[in-house]
């Protein structure tokens, strides 16, 4: 009975809650004492912040020009001390002995669990040293290094170095470092086996005919699919890495007795130009590299297509992979190369050249299609046949908003769709732009917030734009398109010349690695320039793009279909034969 009695107090009656200090994060000592004096206090953030990045940089230089101890205990303590070992919890010292025939001789080996292969660790490295080594050795230095390279350690892939910094920097990409005592030197042993996914399809260019293969986040698995499709000895895969702290792996790849020198050189020195403490993602690593930031067109294409890139780099261009990401990044790009997709190069030119014009058709409508229409409505009214404008009038007459306003209202509405099918998971994606699209526009109808006409212009613009190859020049689209509508809407036609002719000189003072982003049609160069929209036969593409700069030109020769010519000789041979 007091229990129950307890509990109504405690339920109905007033008590003073517990006093709870809220977590606040601890201000520097620089920060503390800046706040009375602002001068002082940017000054002081200023050294402290100068201090923080001098003892970073001398910590990873301690790294780099750490020599390994011939002292087992010192290099265990100094590991130790880098990895916060016992705090971190999935880094793993094991201390073990190798026996030789009069005493044992401790070693030990580092490595990240999770990140390595277990099997190869415990097969490859441990169970030699530790159960078939049996050593005689004399010599406690060079000798005893030599063997065991030779004789015990059957890793195919090992590095000795008497650098601390290689050491950590390879256990810190997934391998493992084996000290041994009484040798000034390690072995970095590459046993990398973390978790990832297999060689799927790619998701964002998927073709009907062709290659069904994508990129994977796994560095040497791309590399090995770029590898696969070209065999050739002169493609040189180059390693280097991206980002002080986070030392991302990337490749760099061309075929060297195709590429123009400059141009690898150049790649190579805007990749080692980033000063950035972490660097994750190629769609990072894009902006780092772009000629011009601000160009709302891509200037490097983004591929997870394995058979595109070996395409571009036989074109004589260059490539850059990197681990973690499934997209590769391919250079110098071209205003052309945006406009095609990786299915051209497998379909006859017949189908290809409907399909680029549909695909032109499809770039107008995307990018001037809802601008035409608010000038056409708002200035050039003599524009449209008078049964339409008729049509259009009577359509907008219960509208309260002028033509601007009205569309602005259902292109932000479908950018919010397409937004929200794409970030919704599984089937609900589609499931929510079609529902989504045909209830908004016809409650919007049936509000006479919006005219039935405008409908129309909005859902064939949006399927134009995602009509266009590239995701990139698609968003581009995107956003230049409500600037057209701003310009129709203020000076009608003039408005829409104006800034195409704006876009095509600012588009034409860009260049891409060095090469003019609208190359070969601005400027002119020496190749066929109607080829980059006009198909030609595959067996009439006999030179690489001259706006490259290449050291082979010719990528087959005049007469590739040599049977035909044969069987044109036998057939005069046959008639020669008939008439004598």
């Amino acid at each position: 009975m007091a229990d129950f009695k307890n509990i109504l107090k405690y339920l109905f009656l007033y008590h003073e809650p517990d006093i709870q200090e809220e977590f606040i994060l601890k201000e520097k000592e620089s920060e503390k004492a800046g706040k009375e004096k602002t001068s002082e206090r940017r000054k002081e953030i200023s050294e402290d912040k100068q201090k923080t990045d001098n003892k970073s940089k001398t910590s990873k230089e301690s790294h780099e020009s750490k020599l390994i101890s011939k002292n087992l205990t010192d290099n265990i303590e100094y590991l130790k001390k880098v990895y916060s070992i016992p705090t971190n919890g999935d880094i793993v010292l094991r201390e073990f002995e190798i026996v030789a025939k009069d005493k044992t001789i401790p070693a030990c080996i580092i490595f990240y669990d999770g990140m390595t292969d277990r099997t190869i660790i415990d097969l490859a490295i441990l169970q030699p040293l530790m159960l078939l080594s049996n050593l005689e050795v004399k010599d406690k230095g060079k000798e005893l290094l030599e063997y065991i390279s030779k004789h015990l350690l059957v890793h195919n892939q090992i590095q000795i170095t008497q650098n601390m910094g290689k050491v950590i920097e390879d256990i810190n990409y997934g391998g493992c470092g084996v000290f041994i005592d009484g040798i000034d030197a390690a072995f970095a042993c590459d046993v990398k086996g973390w978790e990832h996914r297999g060689v799927d399809k790619p998701e964002t260019e998927s073709v009907v005919r062709g290659p069904q293969e994508g990129f994977t986040e796994t560095l040497r698995t791309n590399t090995a699919l770029v590898r696969k499709i070209l065999k050739d000895e002169e493609l040189v895969v180059e390693d280097v890495s991206v980002g002080k702290r986070s030392k991302t792996p990337c490749s760099i790849l061309y075929i060297k007795d195709i590429v123009n020198d400059s141009l690898v050189e150049e790649v190579r020195r805007r990749l080692k130009g980033i000063k950035v403490d972490y660097i994750f993602d190629t769609g990072d690593l894009e902006q780092y590299l772009e000629d011009n930031p601000f160009m709302t067109t891509p200037q490097i294409i983004a591929t997870e297509r394995p058979d595109r890139v070996a395409n571009a780099l036989t074109e004589g261009k260059v490539a850059v992979v990197m681990s973690g990401s499934p997209f590769a990044l391919v250079m110098p790009t071209t205003n052309i190369d945006l406009l095609q997709s990786a299915e051209d190069t497998y379909l006859r030119f017949p189908y290809v050249n409907l399909i680029r014009i549909v695909r032109m058709v499809a770039i107008f409508v995307s990018l001037l299609l809802p601008g035409l229409y608010v000038a056409i409505t708002n200035f050039h009214h003599e524009m449209i046949p008078t049964d339409l404008l008729l049509a259009i009038e009577a359509s907008r007459e219960k509208v309260p908003f002028p033509s601007v306003v009205e569309i602005l209202i259902m292109e932000f509405a479908f950018e919010l769709i397409v937004e929200a099918g794409i970030r919704r998971p599984g089937q609900l994606g589609p499931t929510l732009g079609i529902i989504g699209a045909l209830i908004l526009g016809q409650a919007a109808v049936a509000a006479n917030i919006v005219s039935p006409i405008l409908i129309i212009i909005v859902a064939v613009t949006g399927i134009g734009s995602f009509s266009i190859p590239n995701f990139g020049l698609g968003l581009s689209f995107r956003l230049l398109r409500f600037i057209f509508i701003f310009l129709a809407s203020v000076a009608g036609f003039l408005g829409i010349s104006l800034g195409l002719f704006m876009y095509g000189i600012w588009s034409c003072s860009v260049k891409s690695f060095g090469v003019p982003f609208m190359a070969p049609t601005g400027p002119k160069t020496y190749s066929n320039f109607l080829e980059q929209f006009v198909r030609s036969p595959i067996w009439k593409k006999e030179k690489r793009p001259d706006y490259l700069n290449v050291k082979k030109v010719h990528k087959q020769a005049k007469i590739s279909r040599q049977w035909s010519q044969d069987n044109k000789k036998k057939d005069k041979q046959q008639k020669y034969e008939i008439q004598k």
